[in-house]
């Protein structure tokens, strides 16, 4: 009995390791163009960190990590190779810093479509996340 409870609390501890992704969207592309961006917040509950190495998705033909970076006093977005999100932190993919690009949907977007994004992290696992469409806010 206690090799099972132990199996069970080894079970749920891991279960709670795995990253956890709240406030999923994704643009729809300006009028004319193919690019959308991506949006979610990162929860890392673990003791150690982890890192988002790739993000895949049936709806787009390719999927990249993206950031801005000051170069010169000017924000500049540029492809990484990774996020990395500390043990016990949330960061945020947001406008103005990290956030996924999403290259040539295989159909329209609109407000209703429905896709799903997967994500690779660095220990292997994969999560699937579906993303709410949503507009470009206008200024």
């Amino acid at each position: 009995m206690k090799k099972l409870l132990l199996s069970i609390s080894l079970i749920c501890g891991f279960a709670q390791a795995t990253p956890q992704i709240s406030n999923a969207t994704v643009r729809l592309p300006l009028p004319g163009k193919t690019v959308s961006a991506g949006y979610f917040s990162i929860d890392n509950p673990a003791n150690d960190n982890v890192k988002l190495l790739n993000a895949t998705s049936p709806q787009f033909e390719s999927i990249e990590l993206h950031n801005h970076i000051n170069v010169d006093g000017m924000l500049r977005m540029v492809k990484v190779d990774e996020f990395e999100v500390p043990a016990r932190t949330t960061i945020h993919l947001q406008p103005g810093g990290y956030h996924l690009m999403l290259f040539r949907p295989k159909s329209p977007l609109t407000p209703t479509s429905d896709i799903e994004i997967q994500l690779t992290w660095s220990d292997g696992s994969k999560t699937k996340v579906k993303p709410t469409i949503t507009e470009i806010p206008k200024k």
